[in-house]
């Protein structure tokens, strides 16, 4: 056997996250039943995401690893991966890794991009939220400073989550305006929590609306009490863009 490091990239819309579920199709399982469909012997071949991502949610460039036949073919892999594992996902790159390797655990940074439109606009709702104007894009921005850094985000995470410790550390936060009407929320950092980027893009936006202060986001954070902050965003403008090992 070798291990293989397999880059996507995939549409959300029509998953109920990456992470295997009981009863609704995940990125993973549709992967995993093509794998098995060309390699055969279902119980050898499980595959192991760099993180999770919720319903809805896209990723612009995922990475999974998983162990193969030592004599496989990779390009040959991939062509045919390609064609059964449906219009949503795409196989990018295939490359054998050291035996160790792991997509997760290996992973040193992450940056996703939470996208959003202030005119209304039916061609691009599975990839980016409608939020109506105005939005006070100064503040927004001036509450960024506070999310960076090694720090406690209870406050912008799920609750009841099996992690060992909330302790992320934010190496960028940033927003960016793409044209008139079309902005990203960009955030990087070694892990993140889930939930994180969703809750967190939720508060940006009611400090754009002008219902808190850009200060009130390290208040937030200081408290470690998620009911401290906003709702989290809808989740369908968040993508996972940028793996860095």
């Amino acid at each position: 056997m070798k291990r293989i490091a397999v880059k996507i990239a995939y549409r959300g819309t029509i998953f109920h996250g990456w992470q295997r579920q009981p009863r609704e199709i995940s990125v993973q399982e549709k992967i995993e039943e093509s794998l098995f469909k060309l390699l055969g012997e279902k119980e050898k071949y499980p595959i192991v995401g760099c993180g999770r991502t919720d319903t809805g949610v896209h990723a612009s460039e995922y990475f999974f690893h998983t162990d193969v036949p030592a004599d496989s073919d990779l390009q040959d892999l991939g062509y045919k991966l390609n064609r059964i594992v449906g219009d949503e996902i795409v196989i990018k790159d295939i490359k054998e890794v050291a035996s160790d390797w792991h997509a997760r655990f290996d992973a040193k940074r992450r940056t996703y991009r939470y996208f959003i439109h202030t005119e209304k606009d039916p061609f691009i709702t599975d990839e980016s939220v409608y939020v109506p104007g105005p939005l006070d894009f100064d503040k927004m921005t001036e509450a960024c400073p506070y999310l960076m850094g090694k720090q406690d985000f209870t406050s912008l995470s799920k609750l009841h989550t099996d992690v060992k410790t909330n302790i992320c550390t934010v190496s960028e936060a940033k927003w960016v305006q793409m044209n008139e009407t079309r902005y990203y929320f960009e955030i990087s950092a070694d892990r993140f929590l889930r939930n994180m980027v969703r809750a967190t893009a939720g508060t940006l936006l009611e400090i754009g609306q002008g219902k808190m202060e850009p200060s009130e986001m390290k208040t937030i954070l200081e408290k470690m009490n998620r009911s401290a902050a906003s709702q989290s965003a809808p989740g369908q403008g968040l993508f996972l863009c940028r793996i860095e090992y």
